[in-house]
């Protein structure tokens, strides 16, 4: 064997290596592909055999008793709710699929011709809300796989020491808000959070440790970051999502 080919051994061997780790990995990654889908076609199954005992439930219990159309009633709305629970289960849950069934449930109320009708479409309302909770949750984890790679990439313990812990206390939290719009000097952090001391100086130094907010000088006033900003912007939008 040439002098080379004893020096361009160990880059083969290396190379070799890396194949067999990147085969390794690719099929550790395409049976953990495989144990998911068949754990969620598991779960899906488990969830919509809940989902329709629970229809049977709402409706044998909800619905006006006694009442002439009450048999033919509870078998339209079962069909309606049951075919609902199928598309959960094969994953058809697109915006137009729900717009479709809402759409569904309009027509069947047009046909109601007695007083206490609204009883029982109240009852099939909230079945029917109940459903669509869960595939908005289902849905989350069907979104689209640069957004799941995004989340992975989080870096746990940077988040919790830079985010979470620095806001983790309400009245740190009051401080940040507060500088959102405005500087504040140190006595009127004290008057806003009715701190004094040291007692505030802890928390105005989590928030600087975290650089969420700065002092403009020795003794001077203290303002937000763009960073503190950036976060308090996004908890606002956070908000307004739990309230929407």
């Amino acid at each position: 064997m040439s002098d080379s080919g004893l020096y361009n051994t160990p880059a083969k061997l290396e190379a070799i290596h890396r194949d067999i780790k990147r085969l390794m990995e690719r099929s550790n990654q395409e049976y953990l592909n495989l144990m998911m889908t068949n754990i969620r076609k598991d779960f899906l199954a488990s969830l919509t055999a809940y989902i329709d005992g629970d229809i049977e439930k709402g409706l044998e219990n909800g619905m006006v008793n006694p009442c002439p159309m009450r048999d033919t009633c509870k078998s339209i709305f079962t069909d309606f709710l049951e075919d609902n629970s199928k598309n959960i289960r094969h994953g058809n849950i697109s915006n137009e699929v729900i717009t479709g069934k809402r759409d569904e449930l309009s027509k069947i109320r047009k046909k109601a011709s007695f007083d206490d009708c609204d009883i029982c479409f109240k009852e099939v309302d909230s079945l029917f809300e109940k459903q669509l909770k869960l595939i908005g949750s289902l849905q989350i984890y069907n979104s689209n796989d640069e957004i799941k790679t995004e989340i992975s990439a989080i870096n746990e313990e940077e988040i919790v020491k830079s985010v979470l812990e620095p806001l983790s206390n309400k009245l740190r939290l009051q401080i940040l808000k507060s500088m959102a719009s405005e500087t504040h000097s140190f006595s009127a952090l004290s008057e806003l959070t009715g701190l004094r001391g040291g007692n505030l100086l802890f928390h105005i130094q989590k928030l600087m440790e975290s650089d969420l907010i700065i002092q403009r000088h020795e003794r001077g006033d203290y303002m937000i970051t763009k960073k503190g900003f950036n976060l308090i912007s996004l908890l606002s939008d956070f908000q307004q999502c739990l309230e929407d």
